[in-house]
């Protein structure tokens, strides 16, 4: 990790869709300026040349506070090379007290808030790193696929509700909505009238050419032509026109998704590759050589979806080997609250969602297919723990040692960490 000056100068940035406050704060405290700024791009450039007016340093030396960690504020920042940190509203609203108990906000109060707080504070601020352009193409595509995956999942939704309106014995069949073969099949027989005369071989072709061999066509048949529903004409004509506008958008989402993750594969090869470790066995393997991708996929439950997230979301965190801060992004560490005699731990709520889910489910897999992770979570289980929380330990545990693999440099081996496991 790159090493930063310390900052003589502390500016707070409130940002706003339409206009963006800033304050100038000398280390003494004193306000050095107060100004908004539109957002376009030449008022972000005059919001930068007015900071280095304001001041006699090179930007290095100035530290700026703003509540989100991205965007085209953070961007031009980083372009210019000023140090900037990121604050947690719900920080924010705790530092906004100390000038207005009463609860006053306003946007000029709230960057200087801010840069209040980069001043007096900085630990308690996330300082925020240019990304690599592979990052952040990375980051977007992974975050592409979360959206389109949600969509797909409204949408079959809505099919189900219409199926069960007319037609519930295709619900019957308890497949994936969205899955080829059954929007196929649903086109071939969209009405159990049409159901009555589709024929075995149509129906045995379809399966043959998705490949599915849980059914046969004749369970399939047998399911779709057991009795229906007596409703009138109207509401199936109404069903089955809505039920093709919305096949054709799940379609439509299939195809984009399949793109969006191939080309997730692609850049997560790129990554591997970037530094591969020479395969002469005269020429020594240095440990700088791995580069960070290829040690995190050798970890048990890591997949591309997991992998991605974590590359994209946690990049500064997993650069700087920081343990303590992956856990709280992560949502694995706890929060103890102690008052008095008493003392409870409660579940992390600040934290980042698409690292919790992807350390919810890269967790979920490792306690099945890791015999360490598999016999922690049980053992956890047997304690009384929720799945939740015993799944919120393994992953605690799985983050640091990828924290460990990554500052050795090393690939997961799990015959090593069997042995070591067994030697206690």
């Amino acid at each position: 990790m790159a090493t930063h000056p310390q900052p003589t100068f502390f500016v707070g940035i409130d940002w706003g869709s339409t206009s963006h406050q800033a304050c100038i704060l000398a280390s003494d405290g004193t306000v050095l300026g107060e100004k908004a700024f539109p957002h376009s791009g030449d008022g972000l450039c005059q919001l930068i040349d007015w900071i280095l007016s304001c001041v006699s340093v090179a930007a290095r030396f100035i530290a700026v506070a703003i509540e989100v960690p991205h965007g085209p504020v953070v961007d031009s920042l980083h372009d210019r090379g000023f140090q900037v940190f990121s604050i947690n509203p719900k920080q924010l609203d705790r530092f906004r007290d100390r000038f207005s108990p009463a609860g006053a906000k306003g946007d000029r109060r709230d960057a200087r808030v801010l840069a209040s707080a980069i001043r007096t504070d900085p630990a308690c601020l996330r300082r925020t790193d240019p990304l690599d352009d592979t990052v952040i193409e990375l980051r977007d595509c992974s975050r592409r696929a979360e959206d389109l995956k949600k969509e797909r999942t409204r949408l079959t939704n809505q099919i189900r509700q219409q199926l069960w309106r007319y037609y519930p014995q295709f619900l019957e069949l308890k497949v994936d909505l969205s899955a080829a073969w059954v929007l196929e099949l649903w086109d071939r027989a969209p009405t159990p009238k049409r159901a009555r005369r589709i024929r075995v071989s149509t129906v045995a072709n379809l399966l043959k050419k998705h490949r599915i061999r849980r059914f046969t066509a004749k369970q399939v048949i047998d399911i779709l032509r057991s009795k229906p529903l007596t409703v009138p004409e109207g509401v199936t004509a109404s069903a089955t026109s809505y039920i093709g506008s919305l096949v054709r958008r799940v379609d439509l989402i299939r195809k984009e998704l399949t793109a969006v993750e191939r080309k997730i594969e692609a850049i997560l090869d790129s990554l591997k590759a970037c530094a591969e470790p020479a395969d002469d066995e005269s020429t020594p393997e240095k440990p700088d050589t791995l580069p960070d991708a290829t040690i995190l996929a050798s970890l048990p439950g890591v997949g591309p979806v997991v992998l991605a997230t974590l590359l994209s979301e946690a990049s500064g965190a997993l650069q700087a080997r920081d343990y303590r801060a992956l856990r709280c992004l992560c949502g694995v560490a706890p929060v103890t609250r102690r008052s008095g005699k008493k003392r409870y731990v409660v579940r992390r709520r600040a934290c980042h969602n698409r690292l919790v889910n992807a350390v919810y489910h890269w967790s979920r897999v490792a306690a099945q297919r890791d015999p360490v992770s598999k016999a922690r979570y049980r053992a956890l289980r047997a304690r009384g723990h929720s799945h939740g929380r015993a799944l919120r330990t393994v992953g605690d545990r799985l983050l640091l040692v990828a924290c460990a693999m990554l500052r050795n440099a090393t690939v997961f081996d799990p015959d090593r960490v069997a042995a070591a496991h067994a030697n206690g």
